[in-house]
């Protein structure tokens, strides 16, 4: 029998465009097939670097952040399985691994240079991610450039109309991941 694979959206917001970046938030979206809807991990860390915080992560990042009311190592579980958390990284790498409990992942981002290497390093680097998600990821980068767009289009103006799930608040990882589902989606439906 054949191990089904789901396709995970996610991104990062972290400290900065640097080497010693740490991870503010991650927003995964795992697409579960047609008909069958979306499930959600979101969650915000408090052990982030916070003398890195310069004027435009504050004003950009930190301000769309959603769970600062939310108590330290808590999280929330939805009906429909969705998780919310606030939490330090310990906690992060618990409670993600619990989530990423599907047959075999496709990892999928918008651009991979820090978001892949911020992910892997939630379990201390590449090798000890779980042993269920592919190795290689993929990003949307490639396919808007497969399909001749410019690959630094704005994704919201790309997706038009299509965009009415969330609250839209850009440089929010969860809604982030959401775009990119919907990117990925709308140019797989392109072909």
């Amino acid at each position: 029998m054949t191990k089904k694979t789901t396709k995970i959206f996610f991104d990062t917001e972290f400290t900065g465009l640097h080497q010693r970046t740490t991870l503010i938030s991650i927003g995964l979206i795992a697409d579960l097939g047609l008909g069958k809807g979306t499930k959600s991990f979101y969650a915000e860390l408090t052990d982030y670097d916070q003398s890195q915080v310069d004027e435009w992560i504050q004003e950009n990042v930190i301000c769309n952040l959603k769970n600062t009311a939310m108590p330290n190592n808590t999280y929330q579980l939805s009906n429909s399985g969705d998780i919310n958390c606030r939490c330090d990284m310990e906690h992060l790498k618990m409670w993600l691994t619990a989530w990423l409990s599907f047959d075999s992942i496709e990892m999928w981002s918008d651009t991979l240079a820090y978001d892949w290497v911020l992910f892997c390093e939630i379990w201390a680097g590449a090798l000890n991610i779980p042993k269920n998600i592919y190795y290689i990821p993929f990003d949307i980068v490639n396919l808007f450039k497969e399909r001749k767009l410019n690959p630094d289009i704005n994704r919201e103006l790309f997706l038009g109309a299509t965009l009415d799930k969330m609250t839209k608040l850009k440089h929010n990882s969860l809604w982030d991941a959401y775009v990119i589902m919907k990117c990925h989606n709308l140019l797989n439906n392109s072909l």
